[in-house]
């Protein structure tokens, strides 16, 4: 079993900016738990990072919509590895649509999976850390949570109550060695970006101040800084990263 202080626990670990935060933190010597929602895409996902040299990474396929389910997957996380000291709520989906439109599906799916879980997996590692007097939370929003976006009103509202829970659970939690904080990325260069048609995707580009897209490294970086131990004083903070293309 590794020490309590080395153990992430990243949601939606096996998509791009996933990925990224997934092998960022496995650099800086965490043994990370992915999350995944697809088994046979999440095993040929492990098998890549153990022939990158990941050894330290492995997976957890929770239902995070699930209150019990996150439950569980946190004490078999603990069972296995030792409690969770780093967690990073980085699962979610899109269901678009204009609210005229949007069904009653479409928005209790994303309210679930990107809002509802991040309840589920904060309440299912916040005694371990209480009990530990240490812990970081770091919850993955949007610049579409922050400015809102047409057709977006599930996935604005779930990213933009992120933070919400973010600031109140960081007051929570303030004087027990525990930080909460979110990170709200603009337009990332993961697969799903990259197959815009070009044309679309350049007069995105065009909008972004420093004219280019970020990367999932940048993103896994600034989990990485979030998660150190000497980061101790920033909490209940929203960290834009998204070149410059929203300030507020």
């Amino acid at each position: 079993m590794t020490t309590s202080s080395s153990v992430a626990w990243v949601t939606g670990g096996t998509g791009g900016i996933g990925s990224a935060i997934c092998r960022a933190l496995a650099d800086a010597g965490y043994q990370v738990i992915a999350g995944y929602h697809n088994p046979e895409k999440a095993k040929a996902w492990l098998e890549t990072q153990k022939a990158d040299g990941y050894d330290n990474i492995a997976l957890s396929g929770v239902d995070l919509s699930d209150y019990d389910a996150c439950m569980a997957g946190a004490k078999e996380i603990r069972d296995t590895y030792g409690p969770v000291s780093v967690l990073v709520n980085c699962a979610g989906i899109t269901r678009d649509g204009t609210l005229k439109k949007m069904s009653s599906e479409q928005w209790s799916e994303v309210i679930d999976t990107n809002l509802n879980s991040v309840f589920n997996t904060c309440r299912s590692v916040i005694e371990d850390m209480l009990e530990e007097g240490y812990g970081r939370i770091i919850n993955i929003s949007s610049i579409n949570g922050r400015k809102g976006q047409f057709g977006q009103v599930n996935y604005a509202a779930a990213k933009a109550g992120m933070h919400g829970l973010t600031m109140s659970l960081a007051q929570e939690t303030a004087t027990k060695g525990i930080t909460v904080n979110t990170v709200s990325p603009g337009y990332i260069a993961t697969d799903m970006i990259m197959k815009i048609p070009e044309k679309v995707r350049e007069a995105i580009r065009e909008t972004i101040p420093v004219k280019r897209y970020g990367t999932p490294e940048e993103i896994g970086r600034l989990v990485t800084f979030l998660a150190d131990k000497e980061s101790g004083f920033i909490t209940g903070a929203n960290i834009d990263i998204n070149g410059g293309q929203f300030m507020g």
